[in-house]
Order: C-alpha cells, then sequence, then structure tokens
C-alpha cells in the first residue's frame, strides 16, 4: 500500500501510462485545472448518468448528460445528452421497463442509442481540462471509471466537486446539526436554496440541476467568508 495519497495529477499520468490509444488517452493527455485555481475561473462540467442500478459491476448506463460551468456562469451551449444502446441485451438490475417508467426510456429509445464507447467518448471531449461536478460523485465516477476499464485499458481519474459534500458543508455553516440523510439529495438541496423543481432522472436535466445547486452553493460559502478568494482547493472532494 501506498504511504501517501496519490495527487489526482499523478493519478492522471499514471493512467496515460496505460490507456490504449483513444479518447482516454487524449483525455489523460490535458493537465487537470491546478487546485489554486479560484473559482471564478474554475471550468467545471456537470455531469450526470442515468443507470439500471447502484452497483458498476452488474448495473449498466442508460444515458449521460452534462454541461459545462465557466465561473459563475452555467453554458448552454455546451450542454449535451446520449442515450446509451444495450450492447449486451437486458438492463441488468432492472428491465428496460423500470427504464422506461422512472427515466422515461423505451425500448425504442435505448435501441436507437449509441454504443458505450462512443458515448463515453464524447462525455471526454467535454470533460477535457475541466473539473467533474456531479450530486453524490461516486456514482458517476464509478460507472464512467469502469466503462473506461473496459473499453481502454485504464481507469479515469477526474478532479471532482461534489455538490452532496458541499450541501452538508452549507447545511453545518449554518449551525445547525447533521442533517438527515435525505435532506442532502439534489432536490431537497435545491428546495433549501430556493432553486425551481425540475423533473427528475433525466440526465441533462439532473445535471443542470448539479450546476444550479453548485453556483447557489458558491455564492453562499463565499458569502461566509468574503475577506477569502475561494479556490478549487476550498471545494474538491
Amino acid at each position: 500500500m501506498s504511504l501517501f495519497r496519490r495527487t489526482p495529477d499523478e493519478r492522471r499520468q499514471r493512467a496515460l501510462r496505460s490507456a490504449a490509444p483513444g479518447p482516454l488517452r487524449d483525455y489523460l493527455g490535458v493537465p487537470f485545472p491546478a487546485p489554486s485555481v479560484p473559482l471564478d475561473e474554475l471550468p467545471l462540467l456537470a455531469v450526470d448518468i442515468e443507470t439500471t442500478g447502484l452497483d458498476p459491476r452488474v448495473d449498466r448506463v442508460l444515458s449521460i448528460g452534462w454541461v459545462p460551468v465557466d465561473g459563475g456562469s452555467v453554458v448552454l451551449g455546451g450542454a449535451g445528452r446520449v442515450v446509451v444502446r444495450d450492447e449486451v441485451g437486458g438492463a441488468g438490475g432492472g428491465g428496460v421497463g423500470d427504464s422506461a417508467t422512472i427515466h422515461g426510456l423505451t425500448d425504442d429509445t435505448l435501441a436507437g442509442g449509441e454504443v458505450m464507447a462512443d458515448a463515453v467518448a464524447r462525455l471526454l471531449g467535454a470533460l477535457t481540462g475541466r473539473v467533474l461536478l456531479a450530486h453524490f460523485a461516486r456514482i458517476e465516477t464509478a460507472f464512467l471509471s469502469g466503462a473506461c476499464e473496459r473499453l481502454w485499458g485504464a481507469p479515469l481519474p477526474c478532479v471532482v466537486v461534489d455538490t452532496l459534500d458541499l450541501e452538508h458543508r452549507v447545511v453545518t455553516g449554518r449551525g445547525q446539526r447533521d442533517p438527515e440523510p435525505g435532506a442532502l439529495r439534489l432536490w431537497s438541496a435545491r428546495e433549501r436554496h430556493g432553486l425551481p423543481v425540475y423533473p427528475a432522472h433525466e440526465a441533462l436535466v439532473d445535471a443542470l440541476a448539479c450546476a444550479e445547486l453548485y453556483l447557489a452553493q458558491r455564492a453562499e460559502l463565499q458569502a461566509a467568508r468574503p475577506e477569502t478568494t475561494l479556490t478549487l482547493r476550498q471545494v474538491m472532494a
């Protein structure tokens, strides 16, 4: 076991040495934003994935949505969404009927989707040079890293900002006790910040919802420390 925790950039360089040529290697060839970058200048990509379950070993990705956040602005012109075709047969961890009920993705929609390699390649192109922003980000990182290992032989290291972790900091910073687990969910957190209600379980909508929540959290954290210029180091997971 290593005596120290590798930095994100060290993990990037290690993965770069083992990644096969292709989109992952191209992504790994670009350095991550430095921890010292001020939040006003930080490029992020809010990402949401919809899956058939929570276990990347047996469940699969149904769709991916993303939207850039440049400093304090959501860049809708850079948003993207892709439905992922089932290349094996069966949706794993719950049938396609469940996906239609929860995610609105029917058999025909999934059959017309992109193969996983093309879907992840599109996401990697959008994520290059940016920080991954997600709510309970371990779901996104686990599924996407597993896909990258299967497709190109290396995991997906990335710098992460997790709005669930930030919400915990915001709530406890107000002097409140640790919140109940459900109180930190995306839609509960948005309600706490007075953000509008959107339909849930649609990848692009959820990515946008995460991006807006981050901006509200960032504003509250900055208001609590007006004399400080917040940087990536102070919000990264």
